[in-house]
């Protein structure tokens, strides 16, 4: 049954609502419209790109800065921060992303969203990867979108912080990372 004008931008704004990071084409798949309906309706409604809507929860919800890099200098945008803790990203794989040949992502884009991601968790004015341990899962294509998750673990032996990071596209692992965090300060020594 298709929806009424009114009834579907209630519902798209709904949806937006629950979940501001869908994007135009998810909407018009869901909705069974264009996605040039879906920009219409989203202007009628006044309701951002979803680049805007990214950067506007990004800046409601933080109550911590990125410390170790200025936030423009993260690879893909940061979504969800809480510093020494977690972070997510989402990175578009976009023409400059990939191999003309084949349409498949460059790996140093995925390692570079991982590895800043990485760095910008981390709470302190100084923070370098030392070391990394990566696996590549799948090849992400030209069109797909990677989200990144990075967990910070405890120190190892040589009093480096892990930062775990498990890049998704959908649901699907595409990319996993131990990174090896040297900071200025141990996190020990914050608490003492």
């Amino acid at each position: 049954m298709k929806l009424s004008k009114k009834q579907r931008q209630s519902e798209l704004k709904g949806t937006i609502e629950a979940t501001p990071f869908t994007t135009d084409e998810e909407l018009a798949k869901q909705f069974g419209v264009s996605i040039q309906t879906i920009r219409l309706d989203r202007m009628e409604l006044s309701i951002p790109e979803l680049r805007e809507r990214i950067k506007s929860v990004a800046t409601h919800e933080w109550n911590e800065t990125v410390k170790a890099l200025p936030i423009e200098e993260v690879i893909g945008e940061v979504i969800d921060l809480e510093l020494d803790k977690r972070a997510i990203s989402i990175l578009d794989i976009k023409e400059e992303h990939v191999f003309s040949r084949n349409n498949i992502a460059r790996g140093h884009h995925l390692f570079a969203q991982a590895n800043s991601l990485a760095v910008a968790v981390i709470d302190e004015d100084l923070a370098l990867t030392a070391g990394a341990d990566i696996k590549f899962t799948r090849p992400v294509k030209l069109g797909e979108r990677v989200v990144a998750k990075a967990a910070v673990q405890v120190e190892d032996h040589k009093g480096r912080t892990i930062v775990n990071v498990h890049s998704f596209v959908d649901n699907e692992e595409v990319f996993a990372g131990s990174f090896k965090m040297y900071r200025e300060h141990d996190p020990k020594e914050r608490n003492n």
